[in-house]
């Protein structure tokens, strides 16, 4: 599982600790394959934040990062959670579009976030600077 979280967060100092503290969904195949896995990280009562999703490379654009990202609200919100909340680098471009499609919308910018990064990264030809941090209100369907 951790080659697939890396591809979504370079830092394995920092997704072994929201590990101990967030909840994981995997998504595998019949043969027990992990397709993708998301990690999620209770902020408070209300709220929840997705720190990491990722799908293997052979498996993206197929609709399984939508699958696992509906999944995780759905199980949250049977526990009363409403607020979801995502970040991610001004250069990941395609992550932006992403979450914007499932009905994030931008609420912040952590300013020189991924500056405290080991290694710089560089994404779309954009070096990761901020987080873009967006966010997602659910309510009950009647």
């Amino acid at each position: 599982m951790m080659p697939l979280l890396l591809l979504a967060d370079e830092s394995e100092e920092k997704v072994m600790q929201y590990l101990e503290e967030g909840d994981v969904l995997c998504l595998s195949n019949d043969s027990d394959d992990a397709l993708g896995v998301i990690v999620t990280v209770r902020l408070n009562s209300e709220s929840i934040e997705i720190k990491n999703i990722a799908v293997s490379p052979d498996h993206q654009g197929q609709g399984f990062g939508k699958l696992l990202i509906n999944k995780a609200i759905s199980l949250h919100k049977e526990r009363g959670i409403r607020h979801f909340v995502v970040g991610t680098a001004n250069s990941s471009i395609n992550n932006l579009a992403f979450y914007q499609k499932l009905g994030f919308r931008i609420c912040d910018i952590k300013k020189d976030f991924f500056l405290d990064y080991p290694e710089e990264i560089w994404e779309n030809g954009i070096r990761a600077v901020d987080m873009i941090v967006m966010e997602k209100h659910e309510v009950d369907s009647k």
